[in-house]
């Protein structure tokens, strides 16, 4: 399974994610839990997730470090102000956001298995490897910073 971690890129794992939501809603009956507003829910969660995807990019390019996530090890600073005091991995709860508004927008409770596979997937094979990886670099600076901010919200 180590082979697994840092290898896919989290944004086309949330692409794979999309059509096997769909797959699954196609297997189960759609609900009205969120009736007529459902498109409107599913947008705004989806803006949401783009926001904060944007913002987390914008914070990276602006202190001048890689977005790579495959890379970590090619950080040049530890980014902890903006987006990043309330997540230690933004573009990662975007992605989530999105798959909750696809989830959303597909109105079948089985499609939320992608959104939490997502989540326990990048977890693993991602946010480990890299909170690993960054431990080593940044040692204490990002000892303290684990300590103050959440791995995903």
């Amino acid at each position: 399974m180590l082979n697994l971690e840092l290898r896919i890129p989290p944004p086309f794992v949330a692409l794979l994610t999309i059509p096997l939501m769909w797959l699954l809603s196609n297997e189960l009956p759609t609900t009205e839990f969120l009736g007529s507003g459902r498109i409107t829910i599913a947008f705004g969660i989806s803006l949401l997730g783009i926001a904060f995807i944007r913002t987390g990019v914008t914070q990276f390019k602006r202190m001048q470090t890689t977005i790579t996530p495959r890379r970590p090890e090619e950080a040049s600073i530890l980014v902890t102000n903006g987006i990043y005091i309330i997540s230690r991995n933004p573009m990662y709860v975007g992605l989530m956001l999105v798959l909750l508004g696809w989830a959303a927008f597909l109105a079948s409770p089985i499609s939320l298995a992608g959104p939490v596979a997502f989540i326990a997937y990048i977890t693993r094979f991602q946010i480990k490897p890299e909170e690993r990886i960054l431990l080593a670099k940044f040692d204490d600076e990002y000892q303290k910073y684990l300590s103050s901010a959440r791995r995903w919200i």
